[in-house]
């Protein structure tokens, strides 16, 4: 009679060690040679498969809500975040797609009332200046992205990212010629305009002028899908907040006068796209005349 027993399934601890230790293999001298980088990356992959396996859990098994905090609190502890956000570009695809997996439920995991994943990013906050500029990266870009959205969808990570210098390279990568990297970023940067309107109402206020200067030229860009898309991300926006609507009404002219001035070149060669102005135009009127009448 033959018996099989089941290996003991590794404790959080265990897992994370052992996840850290195979992210610092990458560093080491030996790992200059392919195959003790490609040896390296496996062990990487089977970690980050191990980790998604007890954040997610799978067919069989439901996740236990004490690993899943016992994991968040050691990836914290042990410093295995900024690993993981500057490793990402040399995983593979199966450890780029774990990672997204692990990354959206460890940040919204809260332990004593606390997001300790978030509550570390903002003790880091360089790690959202490096996923953003990981966009320059084709094989690293959507991965990041997905990353990025995840933390937009907190207001104190949001507003940083916002407030940065990064920023302004969303209206670089929203023009790269590759369309998935492009569309992937332009999601990310209408996340960051519309997600949270009191913060993105304070951005507008203190930086309308550069803001605007910039989202001209997507306005006027010789890729229709950019110009569409930007005519109509925090205008058009059924969500927007009564700050919105005030910057909105108080900028009513200057906003008319730049989208008419799309009716020379660029803006008239498309039929869709003039009719959607002029939707977006109205928009703006019905605003400033409902925002003026409050104030009358």
């Amino acid at each position: 009679m033959s018996f099989f027993f089941k290996p003991r399934s590794k404790t959080p601890q265990e897992v994370l060690r052992s996840t850290k230790d195979s992210l610092l293999a990458l560093d080491t001298p030996t790992v200059v040679e392919v195959k003790a980088l490609e040896k390296a990356l496996e062990e990487v992959g089977r970690n980050l498969s191990t980790m998604r396996l007890m954040l997610c859990g799978d067919s069989e098994s439901e996740p236990n809500t004490d690993q899943i905090l016992q994991l968040t609190v050691e990836i914290c502890n042990e410093d295995v975040i900024p690993l993981l956000v500057h490793k990402l570009h040399v995983f593979g695809w199966q450890a780029r797609k774990d990672l997204v997996s692990c990354w959206s439920v460890l940040l919204k995991q809260q332990v004593d009332d606390t997001y300790c994943c978030i509550e570390y990013i903002e003790n880091h906050l360089e790690l959202l200046d490096f996923l953003v500029v990981c966009y320059d990266n084709k094989d690293a870009a959507l991965t990041c992205g997905t990353m990025l959205r995840e933390c937009i969808k907190f207001q104190t990570l949001a507003k940083y990212i916002l407030e940065s210098t990064s920023f302004e390279l969303f209206f670089k990568y929203i023009e790269l010629p590759n369309f998935d990297v492009a569309s992937d970023a332009f999601a990310t940067f209408k996340d960051l305009l519309t997600k949270h309107s009191k913060e993105v109402a304070e951005y507008l206020t203190s930086h309308y002028n550069e803001f605007f200067e910039m989202y001209e030229k997507l306005l006027t860009s010789s890729n229709y899908v950019t110009r569409r898309q930007s005519l109509k991300v925090f205008v058009a926006n059924p969500n927007k907040t009564h700050d919105i609507k005030i910057i909105l009404a108080k900028n009513c002219e200057k906003l008319l006068d730049l989208l008419r001035s799309l009716s020379v070149g660029k803006g008239s060669e498309d039929e869709q796209f003039e009719e959607e102005k002029e939707m977006i135009m109205k928009e703006i009127e019905r605003v400033s005349r409902f925002i003026n009448r409050e104030r009358c």
